[in-house]
């Protein structure tokens, strides 16, 4: 059974790197992944250096093997020839010596060639290795061109999505400043307003020309006009010589024009009916 403890830490360690992921800045990230690329290759490339260092010793040690081996067989030769000579010249000791010390040079020859076969094998293996590490170098090399290729179109798509954040912040805060405040009215509540305020007007003087008083202006003006048109008459009448009976009737015509302009201006539209009965009787 999994410790709790254990799993919670678990569990908090991967939230926390799963937020820092989600706020990291995307240009750090692709920094990282350019140094871890570049860091990468150049692990390779040491490598692959130091394999191709040690191919590179092999064979000096291979080439130094290989002078000691005929140096030392050169002096073995040599050596054989003087104890060969020394023991023609019935010289024994001298014979013995020089073949000693062709034996020494012998010994260190077989020795030299042991070390020269070993060192022959090692080196064809480092040899193997070394043209191995330089193809995986070159393959390091193309792979890490390819990966800053793509960092490089990364790069320019963060300062894209970038800019176009900043144009958004830049939209949402002209908007914000293009928004009403609710401080001030905004211009439909001020055209709705006098509309509403001018049909009030409408209303009220729609209601006040049906009112008492218009219509004993109107009954005024209609006086006035009876007395103006009686007026007219009287005076064709004396112009053209009219009779007395024609005359009476325009002066009793006159006389209610007066009546109906003198009448007070508190009467009821009940008192003007009665009014208006009276004086069609009379007439």
């Amino acid at each position: 059974m999994a410790n709790p403890l254990s799993k919670g830490w678990k569990y908090l360690m991967a939230s926390f790197d799963n937020k820092i992921d989600q706020n990291a800045d995307p240009k750090v990230q692709i920094q990282q992944a350019t140094e871890a690329a570049q860091k990468q290759h150049q692990e390779i490339m040491q490598h692959a250096s130091q394999i191709i260092g040690q191919q590179k010793q092999l064979e000096m040690k291979l080439n130094r093997l290989v002078t000691d081996r005929d140096k030392l067989q050169d002096q073995a030769r040599q050596a054989i020839q003087l104890a060969d000579k020394a023991a023609n010249d019935g010289d024994s000791v001298k014979a013995q010596e020089f073949n000693n010390t062709a034996e020494v040079f012998a010994s260190q020859l077989v020795a030299v060639e042991q070390q020269l076969e070993q060192t022959t094998a090692l080196h064809q293996q480092a040899e193997v290795a070394a043209k191995d590490a330089v193809a995986k170098s070159k393959e390091s090399e193309m792979r890490l061109k390819e990966q800053m290729s793509q960092i490089d179109a990364l790069r320019a798509q963060a300062d894209q999505a970038k800019m176009q954040e900043t144009v958004t912040k830049s939209m949402d805060s002209l908007n914000q400043f293009g928004s009403q405040d609710s401080s001030v009215p905004t211009l439909d509540a001020v055209r709705d307003k006098i509309e509403r305020r001018y049909a009030d007007a409408l209303g009220a003087q729609e209601l006040t020309q049906n009112t008492v008083g218009d219509r004993m202006a109107e009954i005024q003006q209609s006086g006035t006009d009876m007395r103006a048109s009686a007026r007219l008459e009287e005076l064709r009448a004396e112009a053209l010589g009219t009779s007395t009976a024609s005359k009476g009737q325009l002066e009793a015509g006159v006389e209610e024009a007066e009546e109906l302009i003198d009448e007070p201006s508190g009467s009821t539209p009940a008192a003007e009916d009665s009014e208006g009965t009276e004086g069609t009787e009379k007439k």
